[in-house]
Order: C-alpha cells, then sequence, then structure tokens
C-alpha cells in the first residue's frame, strides 16, 4: 500500500534484534582467516634490480611459481619504483608483500592483459581483461605491506568510458537473454574497462596495509568469495566508477579502518544484475562494516546496490566518518532489478556536509523497462549526525513491493533542505529524528518526487 503518515507501526518477527553488535561480532568472529606460511620470496631473487626496473612482472611471476611450489610464502615486493606491464595473478596460499617504500605502477599494454578471465563486470557474468591484480579459485591468497600500488586508470583506462555504452548493452542483452557465459566475449572492440583487484572464486581472502591509487574501475572486487577481511587501506581514486571495496556474492566479509578518497562509492555491496544475477542466485551476506572514513569528496559512503538482483542480507555497519561527500547511506536499484535486500543494521555516521544522507530508491539509473521491483525491508539506522545535507532522509519503495520496517532513531540533521521524503512505505518508524533541533515525525514527511531528487 502507500505510505500514509500516521500509520500504525509494527515489528516485523525477529526485527530488529535485541543486540544486532552482538551479532556482528559473531559474524567477525566466524571468518576463517589467512595463515601465509612463513616463508619469504624476495622478487629480487629472480632478477636484478637493472632488470626489474623496466618490468618486474615476470619477477613477480617467477617469485609465486617458487613459492607455490614451495607449499607458499611471501613474494616480497622490495622498496623501489617499479612498472608492471601487465597483470599479476595470484595462487593458493600465497601473500603478494609490498615492502615499505614501494611503489608498484601498472602499465596499460592492453594486449598483456589477455587472454580473457572470467568475471563479472557490473553484475553480468563475461569473459574480458584480466583485472590487474587477480586470484581465481584459490583458497588463502592475501595482498599486504605498506606499499603503493597504481593503476595509472584515469590517463589510460578511463577514456574507455566514452565509447563504453553500446558495449555495456550488448553485455546486458546476453545476460537477459540467458547467452552461455563461454560466448561472452568482450575483447579487442569490445573494450570494458578491467577491475584493479579482483578475488574470483577465493575463500580466506586478506588485504591488509597497501595504498590503492588511480584505479581503471572498482578497486577492491571480491566476487563469489567466503571469508574476506579487507583493513588498514587506503584507497585514492577521484574520477567515476572507482568504487573501494566491492563484495559481490560473496560472504563473511569484514571491512574495518579503511580511509576511501574516490570519486564512487567507498564501500558497496553487490549481488549481480536482472536476469544474468538471478541464474546465479548467491546473495551477498554476513558483512561487517566498521571505523572507516570517507576522507574525498566526489563519492560517497556506504551502498548496497544498484546491482543486488541476488540478494544483500544481514549487514552491519558500525562508525563510518564522512566530512564531505555527495551520499552517505545509499540503498539503490530499479524495476529491472528484483532481489532483496533485508536485515541491515547501521549505527554511528557522522557526516559533515552531504547532498544526501539516507535514500532509498528503486529508479536508479540504467533502467531498461523490467517490472520487478526490489524488496527493501527490515532496516534500522541509528546514532547519525549529519551537518548539512540537501535530502536528509528520502524512503521510496514501489507500490506492489513498499519499503517495508525501517526503524529511525537518534539521527540529529543541522539543516536539510528536504528533511523527510517517504512514498510506499510501510512501518516506517522514527524515534528521536531531528533537523535545525526541530523534531520530526512521519506527519512531516512529503512524498517522494524522484525527476526533483535528481540533483542530489
Amino acid at each position: 500500500m502507500p505510505f500514509l503518515p500516521g500509520c500504525v507501526t509494527r515489528s516485523a518477527p525477529g526485527f530488529p534484534l535485541a543486540d544486532p553488535w552482538a551479532e556482528a561480532e559473531r559474524i567477525v568472529q566466524s571468518i576463517r582467516t589467512v595463515d601465509i606460511p612463513p616463508r619469504d620470496f624476495p622478487v629480487l631473487d629472480f632478477g636484478s634490480a637493472a632488470d626489474l626496473g623496466s618490468d618486474i612482472r615476470p619477477a613477480i611471476t617467477a617469485a609465486i611459481d617458487a613459492a607455490h611450489a614451495a607449499g607458499g610464502g611471501r613474494v616480497v615486493v622490495p622498496a623501489g619504483d617499479w612498472n608492471c606491464d601487465g597483470p599479476i595473478h595470484l595462487r593458493s596460499n600465497i601473500a603478494l608483500h609490498l615492502s615499505e617504500g614501494s611503489l608498484l605502477r601498472f602499465l596499460p599494454t592492453v594486449e598483456n592483459y589477455l587472454p580473457p578471465v572470467r568475471t563479472r563486470w557490473e553484475g553480468t557474468d563475461v569473459y574480458t581483461y584480466s583485472p590487474m591484480i587477480y586470484a581465481e579459485d584459490c583458497e588463502n591468497v592475501a595482498i599486504t605491506g605498506s606499499g603503493v600500488v597504481d593503476g595509472q586508470g584515469e590517463q589510460y583506462w578511463l577514456p574507455w568510458r566514452e565509447t563504453q555504452n553500446p558495449i555495456k548493452r550488448v553485455l546486458r542483452d546476453m545476460g537477459r537473454d540467458g547467452v552461455p557465459v563461454e560466448e561472452r566475449v568482450f575483447v579487442g572492440e569490445r573494450r570494458l574497462r578491467p577491475y584493479f583487484v579482483q578475488f574470483n572464486r577465493c575463500r580466506r581472502v586478506l588485504v591488509d596495509g597497501p595504498e590503492f591509487r588511480n584505479s581503471p574501475f572498482w578497486m577492491i572486487h571480491p566476487l563469489y568469495c567466503e571469508d574476506v577481511i579487507v583493513r588498514n587501506i587506503r584507497c585514492v581514486s577521484e574520477h567515476i566508477n572507482s568504487d573501494g571495496v566491492d563484495p559481490d556474492s560473496t560472504r563473511r566479509v569484514l571491512i574495518e579502518n579503511c580511509d576511501f578518497n574516490v570519486g564512487d562509492d567507498g564501500v558497496s555491496l553487490k549481488s549481480g544484475r536482472d536476469q544474468d544475477g538471478w541464474r546465479v542466485g548467491i546473495p551477498t551476506q554476513d558483512v561487517v562494516v566498521r571505523n572507516c572514513v570517507f576522507s574525498g569528496n566526489t563519492g560517497g559512503g556506504m551502498a548496497i546496490g544498484s546491482e543486488m538482483s541476488g540478494g544483500v542480507r544481514n549487514v552491519f555497519v558500525d562508525g563510518y566518518r564522512l566530512p564531505q561527500a555527495k551520499h552517505t547511506l545509499y540503498f539503490k536499484a530499479n524495476l529491472d532489478r528484483g532481489g532483496r535486500i533485508s536485515d541491515v543494521y547501521i549505527r554511528n555516521i557522522e557526516a559533515g556536509a552531504t547532498r544526501s544522507l539516507l535514500v532509498f530508491t528503486n529508479d536508479y539509473h540504467s533502467y531498461r523497462g523490467g517490472t520487478y521491483p526490489p524488496v527493501f525491508e527490515n532496516v534500522l539506522v541509528e546514532n547519525v549526525q549529519v551537518g548539512t545535507t540537501g535530502v536528509g532522509i528520502s524512503i521510496d519503495g514501489h507500490e506492489t513491493a513498499p519499503v517495508r520496517n525501517v526503524v529511525l532513531r537518534n539521527i540529529s540533521m543541522g539543516a536539510a533542505e528536504y528533511p523527510l521524503k517517504v512514498s510506499n512505505a510501510e512501518n516506517v518508524s522514527l524515534s528521536r529524528v531531528s533537523v535545525g533541533g526541530r523534531q520530526l515525525s512521519l506527519s512531516d514527511a512529503i512524498p517522494v518526487d524522484n525527476e526533483a531528487l535528481e540533483g542530489y
């Protein structure tokens, strides 16, 4: 039913949890952790510094092969400024360790990112150019250290975006029509920007310590993975589509103590696009995000979607600071997606100036004419402070799939152009939600006008 101001609030069975943060800690404790054998394989043992100066990739590959043959260990990139002319493919029981003072810069020789590898591109499975650091069907694999990885994305790879739209449409048509994945090969004139770092169908994954700069596309992308920890990293990439960390049809995930200065979402949870996401049917679930900061000003903080057709559930976000951002908390999909987002708990958010604080929308861009409304339900957001925002709270469901069971409490907005907009929602509860010190109630809500919100 459409939202009616003053409607009676009902509780969903089992929601909210009495102590959601105990459940978050249970998830963290359940994550199986990486245990790399205590052996080092210095890359300089596999070539002289002079040889490695022009292209360190052959020596890294040789070190990975040697470590794998020995049962695993750390492949150690030394301090220095290194070029890598093509992708690094990790193997099980291997950590790529970036020593303090190391800079690993990927070169844009396109043919070196072939043969194509199997991946999922914006939610549709495909064979295309290899990510710069890639692991497939690996177990116990890591990237560690305090060095820097530079994808040189804005200069060399972002221009592909200018000719990408018709290519994306072809791929999405294939996903919609059920074309076998093996027949979806996108190379040559069918150019799709590669990911920066991707773990595909991996178990026990760790990314801890490095700085990742200037991504060609999404930065850290765990795809079809289990037991993933991403911590203590900095992502610096201010152009569009350079999301920080995007768990995709992945379960048991911890993201903590990360700094995002990116031109898109700091963290975005995914699970496939439209019919291709339904075909796979693997949700992203059991995710904990805590103590992160969005230090940029061109992107947003925490998002779920827009590619969420396999579902997203059991998400816990605790502590996120955003001095300046476009979007703070963003639940996004459209009527092509289907899928369900449920059981999301968010607390302790501190934002400065944002264009929007909390948005639920099923009118996100790239709509292709479907009639499969997504489901948003069982969301608790509490202990939030924002200085100024354009849109405060905007909850927009669909008449056949209203947003259900949203609990908002202890939310303070210093100023908001549109404090509260609600349409097609049921069981929305506000407690101690204020703007400029004035308490808001459901009777203050006005209908959502998506066209009017496009600027936000």
